[in-house]
């Protein structure tokens, strides 16, 4: 075998254990279909309050949970929902104090509502334990943002401020579509024109979405990272994801990759590219803007506090060291180490104890088949060869 075709194949078998760490990260099917209807109820509830405001408000998802890159705190059960409590006309110019308050008066109404409500800096917060708490943010229309934006309230409460959480959605998920270019789908089709049969790619290996897995990775570390540093100076993740998603456009529209991998550590390589620094006023100043509105830094307190960008660019250095170590690692245990001290011992273990059985499992059935400049596959095909129970980072017996 090759030394590149046994890179090829280990880096698929690695993002087989970063796709299967991410599942145990995020919301599952059930749980986010509790939280729509828990946040459904939330919408009917205000819709049949008898203040004319609040019958007028929306209820619907931002954030993580919207785009689908949700990343289970460390050390708690429960997700962060964050939603939008949107009053789409409002027949006076209303302050956010007064619009917060009238939402929180409406939920006290309800007597289940009033046990669990806790309230928050600028919004409103449903704790259910054990299970997500849902955030719910008051917002009105921008009249001066042409595409669709809100003003949500500042963090002291005084004034509104520029957002726009739909359009920060739809230009993600536009994004998260774009298909990479890989040398390694060239080269199968190259080899089935020359008669070769290769194996397809197993379905439980490659990532369900790039762009949102680079997101919940990239969460996920930077979570681990400044467990024992101050929390506070962590990157926030409209920070995080905001990067990431211009990267992922950027590198997916210009460069060709030889594996899901290798775009991945890409993506994360470039994410500094899209931070705009000022050092024209001899004090520097970093901006990252909101695409979707007008006037939205995301990086407005690093410039209050430069320790918060010093802090950024570490952790970043250190995500993409740890990521690029990855292909270099021999033996399992050695692979465990690596994932539970970059990503969290119990989320790298479930992972990798999940590969090591679908392998196992396969070899048992005899449907563990090696192709042509692959690698593993757990079905068999024509061109295809039965093959002991191993990965490329060591044996599981």
């Amino acid at each position: 075998m090759y030394a590149d075709q046994r890179t090829v194949m280990k880096n698929v078998q690695l993002v087989g254990v970063l796709e299967r760490m991410c599942q145990g990260l995020e919301l599952t099917d059930s749980q986010f279909e509790l939280a729509k209807s828990r946040y459904e109820g939330v919408g009917r509830w205000l819709a049949d309050a008898e203040d004319l405001l609040i019958r007028t408000v929306a209820i619907y998802l931002q954030g993580s949970t919207a785009i689908g890159t949700t990343v289970k705190p460390i050390g708690s059960n429960e997700h962060d929902v964050d939603l939008v409590a949107h009053v789409s006309e409002p027949d006076h110019i209303i302050s956010p104090p007064a619009l917060k308050a009238a939402i929180g008066n409406r939920l006290r109404a309800n007597c289940h509502y009033a046990r669990i409500l806790e309230e928050m800096g600028r919004c409103w917060r449903l704790n259910y334990a054990n299970e997500f708490h849902l955030d719910i943010t008051p917002s009105i229309p921008n009249p001066i943002c042409g595409r669709g934006g809100e003003l949500v309230p500042d963090k002291e409460l005084r004034d509104w401020s520029a957002s726009n959480p739909k359009g920060y959605k739809a230009l993600f998920l536009e994004r998260a579509k774009l298909i990479p270019q890989m040398r390694l789908m060239k080269g199968r089709i190259a080899a089935d024109s020359a008669g070769s049969h290769v194996e397809p790619y197993p379905k439980q290996v490659g990532f369900k979405g790039i762009l949102p897995r680079t997101v919940q990775l990239a969460k996920r570390h930077r979570d681990i990272h400044f467990q024992n540093l101050d929390p506070c100076l962590a990157p926030i993740s409209v920070i995080v994801t905001t990067l990431t998603s211009r990267s992922y456009e950027f590198c997916v529209r210009n460069r060709i990759y030889d594996s899901e991998l290798d775009l991945l550590c890409d993506v994360i390589r470039c994410m500094p590219f899209f931070i705009q620094i000022d050092d024209s006023t001899g004090r520097r100043r970093w901006f990252i803007w909101n695409e979707t509105t007008d006037n939205e830094n995301f990086a407005e307190k690093w410039n209050a506090d430069p320790g918060r960008a010093q802090a950024f660019y570490s952790w970043h250095g250190q995500l993409l060291a740890d990521l690029e170590s990855l292909t270099h690692i021999e033996g399992l245990d050695m692979l465990a180490k690596q994932l539970g001290g970059a990503f969290g011992r119990d989320p790298a273990a479930q992972a990798l104890d999940g590969m090591t059985e679908s392998v196992s499992t396969a070899r048992r059935t005899n449907r563990l088949v090696a192709a042509p400049a692959l690698g593993l596959g757990v079905s068999a095909s024509s061109g295809s060869t039965p093959v002991r129970a191993n990965t490329f980072f060591g044996s599981d017996d």
